[in-house]
Parts: structure tokens; sequence; C-alpha cells
């Protein structure tokens, strides 16, 4: 499983078209309390990661998409739209304002 942080090195990394799958399974419910496939740290974890990648894309930085693989089996992808130095502002700046807030 990913974390919130290795997808934050990505997306500073990442170039245009570039694509992290940054969960499989059914995100709404496996992230919630009633899962049971993820329980406590776990959940947690992947709430913080997917509240990241929705973050991440009202940040314009990228597209959010599904995959379907099968009955409630989704691959959940995050493709790059910027490449870090073409963001108007440092990204750092843009995820310290994120944590501060």
């Amino acid at each position: 499983m990913s974390s919130a942080v290795q997808f934050c090195a990505w997306i500073a990394q990442a170039t245009p078209g570039d694509q992290f799958v940054y969960h499989r399974g059914l995100l709404a419910l496996d992230a919630s309390d009633c899962s049971q496939s993820f329980t406590g740290p776990a959940r947690r974890e992947l709430s913080r990661l997917a509240h990241r990648a929705w973050w991440a894309a009202e940040q314009r930085l990228v597209h959010l998409v599904q995959r379907r693989n099968g009955p409630d089996d989704f691959s959940y992808i995050a493709i790059a739209r910027w490449h870090a130095g073409q963001i108007p502002q440092p990204l750092s700046s843009v995820l310290l304002k994120e944590v501060t807030s």
C-alpha cells in the first residue's frame, strides 16, 4: 500500500503524463470505518492518501481517474499534470501551506 508521503514524493518528481496507482480496491469502502480489508493505522493512512490525492487534483497537480478491473475492484490513478518546475509557485510552499492550514 502506498502512503501519503510516497504520493507527495512522486508528485515532486513526476513529469506530465506519469501515472501513480495509489489504491486498488473500492476506495470509499476501504477508507471507511466499515472496512473489513483495512483497519486501524492502515485505514487511516489510506484515508490520508485519498485526501492528499484529492487535494493534489484541486491544486491542478494531477488528474484523478479510475480503471475498473472487475466487480468492486478499481485502480485509482493519479496522472501528473505539471512538472514541479512548471508550477507557478514552489511546490514546497504549496505543500507547506496545506500542512499548516
